[in-house]
């Protein structure tokens, strides 16, 4: 159970350290300003809607005015023509019109509070939005002057990944070429001790040594060869003649 619980352990690490190179918080940023972008213009939309219906209530009720004054006009000229009947149906009618028209009054009332409060939701979302952007925009801004601050310097000091993975093949070449000199010297050092034996050289050994003798032979016997003819030739050349002091002659 404890390998269980410390690969877990090691598994989220790992995932975590992943999401963390994976993650630019200018992208979250960015993505944060977008949603509230979002949100402020569907209460805008809100504040468009209750507008517009606060406007078609309030083209009915222009309406329904008209249809009162038009039954307060008939029951006038129904009273006129001495029928008292139709004078109070059409007040009657005048009378319903007046209640539906109290009611669009308190809706079209409830609307204007509601686009009110909508309208100051959307000055104080707009406000904040702006705000916002504002900080967003520095932010990135730093978070960009730093990441390029830090890479400048982790390749200035050779501390970057890339500059790390040159730094470890230069060493591995390094390395690397110390044992192949290490292993040429010691070849070097056992094929001069007899250790190892020259595969290259023709021949075996007796045969090379009697070779060598034989040379050897040869430049002795040209030595002395060179020297009988040397020899011969100096006892070849007339005496040489005596220099007399001057006034002296030789004897005949």
């Amino acid at each position: 159970m404890g390998i269980i619980d410390r690969m877990s352990t090691i598994l989220r690490s790992k995932m975590q350290a992943l999401f963390d190179r994976a993650e630019d918080p200018r992208e979250t940023l960015d993505y944060s300003y977008e949603r509230q972008v979002q949100m402020l213009q569907q209460v805008k939309r809100g504040v468009v809607d209750v507008i517009t219906a606060k406007r078609r209530l309030e083209l009915q009720a222009v309406r329904l005015h008209d249809q009162a004054d038009q039954m307060e006009a008939q029951a006038r000229q129904a009273l006129q023509a001495g029928r008292e009947d139709l004078a109070r149906a059409a007040l009657q009618r005048r009378q319903e019109i007046l209640l539906q028209l109290q009611e669009l009054d308190a809706q079209i009332g409830d609307l204007e509070k509601e686009q009110a409060k909508l309208a100051a939701s959307d000055q104080r979302l707009t406000t904040k939005v702006e705000s916002f952007r504002t900080k967003k925009e520095t932010i990135k801004a730093q978070y960009s002057a730093a990441e390029a601050e830090v890479k400048i310097g982790e390749s200035v000091t050779g501390l970057s990944e890339e500059m790390a993975d040159v730094s470890l093949a230069v060493q591995r070449a390094q390395e690397k070429t110390d044992r192949l000199r290490s292993r040429a010297a010691a070849i070097d050092e056992m094929v001069q001790e007899g250790l190892l034996k020259d595969v290259t050289a023709v021949g075996d050994p007796v045969e090379r040594e009697l070779n060598r003798l034989s040379a050897t032979q040869n430049v002795e016997n040209e030595l002395a060869s060179l020297k009988a003819e040397v020899n011969q030739g100096k006892a070849q050349l007339p005496p040489a003649s005596k220099t007399l002091p001057p006034g002296q002659e030789e004897p005949k």
